[in-house]
């Protein structure tokens, strides 16, 4: 039977992450790419994760590489590498070193794997994805970034831990850029049905969205060194499942929106189907006159973010 491919590219804390749920999914098999002179690290993590498997008794096959040759016939690209953001660095600052990182990528995957679905995780996301479809030249529908599927699960888990009901029942999402700007939409969030505002008081909902937008920041913080990787990666294997088993899931992604939320020629949050054609659709729905101004506001912190790409 022939199993799906999957390429990570970048073999740090969130490659390693999603190497492991791809495998517990088995969702095909992993190849973890990394640069050459991290090429023993991710062979030696793709080791230990093959050993992993006789305890649950996944079958896909994991290997690790810095050879482009091996990426060949890759149906789904996850895209992490560039360098994380540290205490005090904001996503904008890291686009110099990220965007040369991102060229080279995309130039590789464009001449190794052609027609393969990229999602794209490298921050500041909203210019890397933005870089990654104009150096490569794919599709809109072959190319997301993985910000709001990310955003809006820290939006229901700050819900469901207000509350204490279960984060299962929680339903939000978050528009807009994937930065301080963002755009939780409180109004639509339920819990089992039930409108969040008949169950959490309007101040407690205005925090819990602030938190929401810095709750990156707040990772990073706390760590000292790094940023954050277990929810980053179930995020985009949310993703990448919904294209390798044509779910057509409903995900609030990075979408290149042409026209829809009067938005035309940016990647920015919007709820996207994602099906076995990759991006298939862009659901769009009526903003109230608050909900416009602050989507307006990350527009421009996103245009200001991509103009400085210079692409």
């Amino acid at each position: 039977m022939y199993r799906k491919k999957i390429t990570l590219v970048g073999g740090g804390q969130i490659g390693g992450i999603l190497a492991l749920l791809a495998a517990q999914k088995e969702l095909g098999d992993i190849v973890i790419f990394d640069i050459p002179k991290a090429e023993g690290m991710v062979k030696g993590k793709a080791l230990d994760l093959m050993q992993l498997r006789p305890h649950d008794g996944y079958d896909s096959d994991i290997t690790g590489t810095s050879d482009w040759q091996d990426v060949v016939d890759t149906d789904v690209f996850i895209i992490t590498a560039g360098i994380p953001r540290k205490p005090g660095m904001d996503r904008e600052d890291l686009i110099e070193i990220n965007l040369g990182i991102m060229q080279d990528v995309a130039k590789n995957i464009k001449k190794y794997a052609p027609k393969a679905f990229v999602i794209v995780i490298s921050n500041p996301l909203d210019a890397m994805v933005y870089a990654f479809y104009k150096i490569s030249g794919f599709s809109k529908n072959q190319v997301v970034g993985m910000a709001g599927a990310l955003d809006s699960a820290r939006f229901r888990s700050f819900i469901a831990m207000e509350t204490g009901f279960s984060v299962q029942d929680v339903s939000c999402m978050v528009l807009g850029g994937h930065g301080d700007t963002m755009v939780p939409i409180s109004r639509l969030a339920t819990i089992g049905g039930v409108p969040v505002a008949k169950l959490i008081t309007p101040e407690r909902l205005k925090d819990i969205e602030n938190r929401t937008r810095v709750a990156g920041g707040e990772i990073v913080k706390l760590f000292g060194n790094g940023s954050a990787f277990f929810a980053p990666a179930q995020s985009a294997i949310e993703m990448a499942e919904s294209f390798i088993r044509d779910k057509k899931r409903v995900i609030p992604c990075a979408s290149l929106c042409e026209g829809e939320f009067g938005i035309n020629g940016y990647f920015i949050g919007v709820p996207t189907v994602i099906g076995s054609k990759g991006v298939e659709k862009v659901l769009e729905f009526d903003l109230n006159e608050d909900e416009k101004l602050e989507l307006n506001k990350t527009i421009n912190a996103v245009k200001k973010t991509v103009a400085e790409t210079g692409l």
